[in-house]
């Protein structure tokens, strides 16, 4: 009766109370930041000064997990609140034959249920503003738009369509001035504008701005997604953070850049006296970081493995009106978050029911968000390795993973290979425990070929790298 009572007082508020009611909420997630990127967990080189504030007054996690260390899937996992692998989506999406040959979906299938989608039809002003990469790359000019996955309002890059801005690479290293687009100036279905590479993340976020400002105007709440790509390769900071010009030197430089060009979009809310009070801000990288540029930290690993380092990612919860006071400042060692737990945390968050006969592999976790308790998961994690990457000469990466509390197991395809480690005590995965603790392997193997023999894709294995389609992009994705 007390939910009802104040469902009906909810219905009886004029819009802009109605609003206030509900929790605006902004998603920043950058591309290809390792765990240790940021100075706030560890990074010495350079100071994250924007993102070190949120995390000050907010909640920093270390054990937030994203659903894939590659861009496409791991994405789909924070849209869906599903395992990508359901969608068919195990690696990133290049173009259509190599698609095909890695037997994964050219898009994401708009049947898929959304963030986004749940919350526009209750209401919310929705906004993407960055990186897409679920459909509408290099040749694949027929994916659904970006707006048929629930948004209002859309501006990408190159791996989406719509209205997007293409990078302009300036002559550097020896490599003459030109754009980038692979292929995205010939599918159309939206404007392009050109710009240089360095300031595209300004532009992203004075748009978010803009359609921010006119959700306020309007009296709906938003949901508004700002995704910079600049911390993916090729790396092209403004000229004054190129630092010694290296690899490293040139990451370290769009990771202070991005953190710059992100001040307007924070310091908006914060000054904002109805925002501050009423705006959840969430802070994540999409997968590990490309070796030879970011940081791992502690953990083993990088991009394109199921190791710590390709899949444990850092997380900031901010919102001075939703946390409890003495939370903000904090870090969360304790919750394992995932990021398929995105859709029904925040669904819960803004009191907007889940879409019906859809089973979520992501768990409410509102409680951790707003640094209420340390909730422990109900239910492991599941991973697949994207079929692209099978390893080196020196090491064949596993195919699947599991966690469940500090246990997690990595296998072959075929079940061979078992890598156990007790992450409570081990978090750089050094020690295998797999012929110490048979029956814990024996119980995580039996739940991660089960689940394995649910998903629609074939086994990572059939990927062949030496007969497959080259890559249309040659620099790593």
């Amino acid at each position: 009766m007390k939910r009802l009572s104040t469902w009906f007082a909810l219905c009886l508020l004029p819009l802009a109370a109605w609003a206030e009611a509900r929790p605006n909420l902004l998603f920043v997630l950058i591309d290809d930041m390792g765990y240790a990127d940021m100075s706030c967990y560890g990074e010495t080189h350079i100071q994250t000064v924007q993102l070190d504030r949120l995390a000050k007054e907010g909640i920093r996690f270390t054990q937030f997990y994203v659903a894939s260390p590659i861009c496409s899937p791991s994405r789909t996992g924070l849209v869906t609140g599903q395992f990508p692998a359901r969608w068919r989506i195990t690696s990133y999406l290049d173009n259509r034959r190599m698609n095909d040959a890695r037997g994964i979906a050219q898009w994401l299938d708009p049947k898929a249920p959304t963030l986004a989608r749940t919350l526009q039809a209750a209401g919310y002003a929705t906004g993407h503003f960055g990186k897409w990469h679920m459909g509408g790359q290099r040749d694949v000019g027929e994916a659904p738009l970006i707006t048929e996955y629930g948004y209002d309002k859309t501006l990408t890059q190159f791996e989406g369509l719509g209205d997007r801005i293409l990078p302009l690479l300036d002559a550097f290293d020896g490599q003459p001035a030109r754009k980038y687009s692979l292929g995205s100036d010939k599918l159309g279905r939206g404007n392009i504008t050109w710009l240089d590479r360095s300031k595209v993340t300004s532009a992203f976020v004075s748009n978010a701005l803009e359609f921010i400002q006119g959700a306020e105007k309007s009296g709906k709440p938003f949901y508004v997604d700002v995704w910079p790509d600049d911390v993916h390769s090729p790396f092209f900071p403004p000229a004054a953070l190129r630092g010694d010009g290296s690899k490293k030197g040139l990451y370290l430089g769009v990771v202070k850049a991005t953190d710059d060009q992100l001040t307007p979009l924070f310091d908006y809310v914060r000054n904002s006296p109805t925002l501050r009070t009423n705006t959840l801000i969430i802070v994540a990288s999409d997968n590990g970081p490309e070796p030879g540029a970011g940081s791992a930290g502690p953990f083993r690993g990088h991009k394109g493995n199921l190791f710590e380092g390709g899949m444990r990612e850092p997380f900031i919860v901010w919102g001075p009106g939703f946390l409890k006071p003495a939370a903000c400042g904090t870090v969360n060692e304790a919750t394992v978050l995932s990021s398929v737990d995105l859709l029904p945390s925040l669904a819960k968050l803004a009191g907007v029911p889940l879409p019906a006969g859809v089973a979520f592999d992501g768990e409410d976790m509102t409680a951790a968000y707003l640094g209420q308790t340390q909730p422990a998961r109900s239910k492991p994690l599941f991973w697949v390795r994207p079929p692209d990457r099978p390893g080196d000469k020196i090491e064949a990466w596993p195919d699947l993973a599991v966690r469940e509390g500090n246990w997690k197991l990595l296998l072959m395809e075929d079940g061979s290979g078992a890598q156990l480690y007790d992450l409570a005590t081990d978090v750089g995965e050094t020690k295998n425990l797999a012929a110490q603790q048979p029956a814990v392997v024996k119980r995580l193997k039996q739940a991660l070929l089960a689940w394995r023999k649910t998903l629609p894709i074939q086994p990572p294995a059939k990927w062949n790298p030496a007969t497959a389609p080259a890559a249309q992009d040659k620099t790593p994705t």
